[in-house]
């Protein structure tokens, strides 16, 4: 069909590609923006901390940013093959030992991000124990991390907003820079 005057297979396969996609890269730089953000808001609100809910086994926000940030930076470590850190080696009385644990948890993701071709993305990988009987992607682990984390960060703020802290932007990644 080439020669026909219509489109070729693989202009078609681009176009379907470059509409139906969403990058890694793309989400990975809505998390950073994302979290750049709540890091300058805990760092004018350090109290906010403290503030008291029932979300997902967590009795504080502290506990609830130290359980977002444990997710994610213990799934990168295991898909690069790198020690997991323990729970209490993030230092969760402060904004600042929470989130320097979350900016290396993303600088970890982007790491990953940046390997080449989709063969390691594709590669199965047992759970480390207790779960090792569970098996996935590592592109589904990226994915199971990215929603796991938009979820709470999503409850965070409602129980924020609840106890009377407002953040100051719109959450929602149509508002981010991550994609035009």
């Amino acid at each position: 069909m080439a020669g026909s005057g219509g489109c070729r297979y693989t202009d078609v396969m681009k176009h379907a590609l470059a509409r139906d996609t969403v990058t890694f890269q793309e989400l990975l730089s809505y998390s950073k923006e994302e979290l750049g953000r709540w890091r300058q808001w805990f760092d004018q609100h350090p109290e906010a901390l403290n503030v008291k809910i029932e979300i997902a086994q967590a009795s504080d926000i502290r506990s609830l940013l130290q359980h977002i940030i444990l997710v994610e930076l213990r799934y990168a470590e295991w898909l690069l093959g790198e020690a997991i850190t323990p729970v209490e080696s993030i230092a969760a009385q402060s904004a600042e030992g929470l989130f320097g644990a979350a900016e290396a948890a993303l600088a970890k993701w982007q790491r990953l991000v940046d390997m080449s071709g989709d063969e390691p993305w594709d590669e199965m990988m047992a759970f480390p124990p207790p779960m090792e009987r569970l098996r996935a992607s590592r592109r589904k682990c990226f994915v199971h991390t990215f929603v796991h984390g938009v979820r709470h960060w999503a409850q965070l703020a409602t129980a924020l907003r609840a106890a009377g802290y407002k953040q100051d932007w719109q959450h929602d990644f149509v508002f981010s820079s991550a994609m035009e």
